[in-house]
């Protein structure tokens, strides 16, 4: 009997709410939600760090860390069209002809064929540059014109213009035949653009630049190499034609071998023998 007794007296002291002895489930169940507690506000406060990071300079350093340049080249264009144009060599190749007179070709046909035969046109040219900010803030702080190739002018084949094109007015200037080869303004061309200004980029803002460059003394091909500055590193950010290959400018050449004239289709006659454009102030 007392040892029934006793079974009963510890169970109404269980039942009573006598506060637990340390260690049981009433404490662990304390220290779990002030552990819960403790990490949420961790949580929270990495969370409020990284999103003031990720604002002020995150972004540049995962694209930095992805290889990601400072500025992309979105766009590179040269106008062709209603232009004298030269090509290195004669067209000789019959697939090439047949290409150049416009039997059943696209334009894209046209233009690998030119480019094939190095088309240049003549004197100067006009470059449509569209680049795009790649970080919170960047500076290009130089373009210039780098010369890869220097030889005599183009005179494989002349290709007349249908019609006479007018330039129209650029931004900056730059003449292959002076060195340095530096950008200028028309109104100031013995002075540097770009040691009295520079283009400020933020993150996918974008600037066009119209680059006229001339050159009368040879045949050129050169690319065009922008100095950025992102944050306290710069890079150098080259520029190629269309297609990925070097810009061509030639001068006039004394005679050319061949020549064509251009009709209202948009290909290409050869003139007569006896009409050839074979001297420079005839053409």
């Amino acid at each position: 009997m007392a040892r029934a007794r006793q079974g009963k007296k510890s169970s109404s002291r269980g039942r009573g709410g006598d506060r637990p002895e340390p260690g049981s489930g009433g404490w662990k169940a304390a220290r779990t939600w002030v552990a819960g507690v403790a990490s949420a506000v961790l949580i929270a406060a990495v969370g409020v760090v990284f999103t003031a990071w990720y604002t002020a300079s995150g972004s540049d350093a995962i694209d930095r860390i992805g290889n990601q340049p400072p500025v992309t080249v979105g766009h590179v264009e040269v106008e062709l069209d209603e232009r004298p144009l030269v090509l290195r060599e004669p067209v000789t190749d019959p697939r090439d002809r047949a290409i150049l007179l416009g039997k059943a070709v696209s334009d894209a046909d046209v233009a690998a064929m030119l480019a094939r035969h190095h088309v240049a046109t003549i004197g100067d040219m006009t470059a449509t540059v569209v680049l795009t900010g790649n970080r919170s803030s960047v500076r290009i702080i130089d373009i210039e014109p780098r010369v890869l190739t220097r030889a005599a002018p183009s005179d494989g084949a002349y290709l007349v213009p249908g019609t006479a094109g007018e330039t129209g007015t650029v931004e900056l200037i730059a003449d292959l035949d002076r060195r340095p080869v530096r950008f200028a303004t028309k109104e100031d061309p013995r002075t540097a653009y770009f040691t009295k200004k520079q283009i400020d980029l933020k993150h996918d803002e974008v600037v066009t630049l119209s680059l006229s460059i001339v050159g009368a003394k040879a045949y050129y091909e050169f690319d065009l190499v922008a100095t950025v500055l992102a944050g306290d590193r710069s890079e150098k950010i080259v520029i190629n034609g269309p297609g990925g290959v070097p810009f061509r400018l030639t001068g006039r050449a004394g005679s050319y071998r061949t020549a064509y004239s251009r009709t209202g289709s948009g290909f290409w006659v050869p003139e007569p023998s006896g009409r050839a454009c074979t001297a420079a102030e005839k053409c």
